[in-house]
């Protein structure tokens, strides 16, 4: 476990899944299982070949579970990839606090790792997905109080992180970066309807296949509705060179340039959000470093 994770507020083990599938998902209590991930909100069980087990190590993300064992199915049906719609909404029990699923395993590697094959066409097809996903949402739709909402809600925090994180850069990065929140945060806000987001969406979350196409979305814990800009800070996350992401940001539904100069702001946000917190992650480190410098070209 990374040493500035939260600390588990459940212990989660085997024999604990195996009463729960008993209890309310027979058809897989006698389907080989293994702890697959331990993750800052989840931790994530293998269920024979096609099947995960996903549970809440603490409250905050019980709440987030309940979002998208709501929302999800439905939204699913527009969306072109293929998303981790619940196949079981467990209750709590068996000694277990907290709302828990079953869902789909995809198989495939992160794109964190693995970046897709052809950038073009990942561009495309993750645009495609955005611009199905960001539609207006209902008034009771899930508020994030970090994703979604207004840049100057992340002034303090990113503030802070630029501090820490600043030094460990090159002065054309580290002015680059301060640059783009800067000009992220005056840039006008979002005035329109609140959109649904994804928002948590960068490339530990896309999945690539063995053909090296983006093959899934996953993790929508972070659900919520307001600003689109949050979602397509991706842009900067996963591709390098600018016609790429010029394509999938016109895939996205072509924004307008104030929306643009926010994403840029909120992909500083994440990345300064995974540099400072990934110290023993090599994983969201290389993110971080990724957004940087393709913040740092594109200035």
């Amino acid at each position: 476990m990374a040493d500035n994770m939260p600390a588990a507020e459940v212990a989660i083990d085997e024999p604990l899944v195996r009463r729960l599938l008993a209890a309310q998902f027979p058809q897989g209590a006698g389907l080989p299982l293994r702890l697959a991930a331990n993750g800052w909100d989840n931790v994530v069980f293998r269920l024979g070949p096609e099947l995960a087990v996903r549970l809440p190590r603490r409250q905050a993300g019980a709440e987030l579970v309940l979002n998208e064992q709501r929302w999800l199915p439905g939204l699913a049906l527009a969306l072109p990839l293929p998303v981790p719609v619940p196949v079981l909404a467990g209750r709590p029990g068996g000694g277990y606090p907290w709302p828990w699923s079953v869902v789909p395993w995809f198989p495939g590697g992160i794109a964190a790792s693995t970046p897709p094959a052809e950038p073009n066409q990942a561009a495309d097809s993750l645009g495609r997905f955005v611009a199905a996903l960001h539609q207006p949402a209902p008034p009771e739709a899930p508020v994030n109080a970090v994703r979604g909402c207004p840049l100057a809600h992340r002034h303090d925090a990113v503030e802070e992180r630029l501090a820490r994180v600043g030094p460990t850069l090159a002065p054309a990065e580290r002015q680059a970066v301060a640059a783009a929140w800067a000009d992220g945060l005056a840039a006008p806000t979002w005035g329109a309807a609140p959109l649904w987001l994804h928002g948590d969406l960068h490339p530990a979350n896309l999945l690539v296949d063995e053909g090296g196409q983006l093959s899934a979305v996953i993790d929508f814990g972070d659900l919520t509705a307001g600003d689109p800009a949050t979602d397509l800070a991706v842009a900067w996350m996963l591709f390098d060179d600018e016609p790429a992401r010029a394509r999938f940001l016109a895939a996205a539904g072509q924004p307008d340039g104030a929306t643009v100069t926010r994403a840029r702001g909120w992909a500083v946000n994440l990345a300064l959000a995974m540099a400072a917190a990934s110290a023993d992650n090599p994983t969201m480190a290389a993110v971080a470093r990724r957004t940087i410098v393709n913040l740092a070209a594109d200035s």
